[in-house]
């Protein structure tokens, strides 16, 4: 449990949020710089004296630091490196150890040409069929602030992203497939990072806080969607009740057996193909929550005795005669469904069918009536 706000009265969360959970701002700005320096030398100059032609086509501040909802003592984030010689999401399984290693060494070379504002270095870990390559900046203050940032190489396989659209489905279909042929579902959500924070990005800054406030009970990305889907079907505004937004994801989280929840904004159910695979994953074990932006991710999936324990914690702090419902009697919470419907794929297969039949039907018509003529 997030320490201090069990014990904060409902109307000062708000209060709460910005005094102990915002990051520092001097030390979130350092990083930035730092950030920035790294990306525009991995762009303009990674890569340029190897043998092989590879660039880097662009770098991408994943996780919660570039999505807006970053907490004070987080210490993890994403820099996702996108290489143009990748064409295809199993390349990226082959050949990221070459690519960390390089990147690695360009890193150290730069490390040593640039004064950062905040101190740098370059670790990694090679574990077998996982090598890891991550940055720790530390604050050079008496603050004692740190962060890392897992460096990630990936398949650029949206390319030129568009904030509003919806990507080519094909982009989707090619993943799926390749996705069940390897047996590695979810395991290329990098590819994606950019719509991961598109998801995000126009949100109200009100909603964004509410984030913290969960990840600061529990930091897990199922959370955030779930906070997301709380506040869509719940609210909506602007402007809300933290506490009662607060409340309604607590009370989501032990129903956890019940939940089913997927958007569509990047894709969704009008090509055959993606529809019966949004189908199969929609029909899982609950609880279910997809990724927005990779139908491959089930971001609640695979560990159902961490959600038995997650909702007893839930239920503690909801019960404790100390906890938040005591600060703010009667707050109630929003009311959200635990499932979103999912679309009968015998209605799309009926459609589907139809529009076959009465294609081949015009074509018989059409063909043979010139025939007889």
């Amino acid at each position: 449990m997030g320490h201090g706000s069990s014990s904060t009265p409902a109307l000062e969360l708000d209060k709460f949020i910005e005094d102990n959970l915002q990051p520092n701002t001097s030390f979130r700005d350092d990083v930035r710089a730092a950030i920035n320096t790294m990306c525009d030398f991995l762009k303009e100059r990674c890569f340029q004296d190897t043998a092989y032609p590879v660039r880097v086509s662009k770098v991408v501040k994943g996780s919660s630091s570039g999505k807006g909802t970053a907490l004070k003592d987080e210490f993890k984030a994403d820099l996702v490196v996108f290489l143009t010689n990748l064409t295809s999401f199993e390349d990226q399984l082959k050949e990221r150890r070459e690519f960390l290693t390089e990147i690695e060494k360009q890193l150290c070379q730069l490390k040593d040409e640039t004064k950062f504002p905040v101190n740098l270095e370059v670790l990694r870990s090679w574990r077998k069929n996982s090598p890891v390559l991550f940055l720790k900046l530390s604050s050079t203050t008496e603050l004692q602030q740190e962060v890392e940032f897992d460096v990630l190489p990936a398949y650029d396989v949206l390319g030129s992203v568009c904030f509003y659209g919806k990507p080519d489905p094909e982009i989707y279909r090619n993943l799926i497939s390749e996705c069940t042929s390897l047996r590695k579902e979810g395991e290329f959500f990098t590819c994606f990072t950019e719509l991961q924070k598109n998801f995000l990005k126009d949100r109200p800054p009100k909603l964004k806080s509410l984030i913290c406030l969960v990840k600061h009970w529990y930091q897990l990305y199922a959370l955030e969607l779930l906070t997301v889907y709380a506040w869509e079907r719940g609210s909506g505004d602007t402007e809300f009740n933290t506490a009662q937004g607060f409340w309604t994801v607590l009370e989501l989280v032990t129903k956890y057996k019940q939940l089913r929840i997927y958007w569509t904004v990047y894709y969704d159910f009008q090509h055959q193909y993606i529809s019966d695979y949004l189908c199969s994953q929609l029909t899982r074990a609950r609880p279910v929550i997809l990724d927005p932006a990779d139908p491959t991710r089930n971001v609640a999936g695979g560990n159902p005795e961490a959600w038995w324990r997650l909702a007893g914690e839930a239920r503690a702090w909801m019960q404790h005669q100390c906890s938040f419902e005591c600060h703010m009697p009667q707050v109630g919470s929003w009311d959200v469904l635990t499932d979103v419907d999912v679309p009968k794929q015998e209605a799309a297969h009926y459609f589907h069918h139809l529009c076959l039949f009465l294609f081949f039907v015009c074509f018989y018509f059409l063909f043979f009536g010139f025939s007889r003529q």
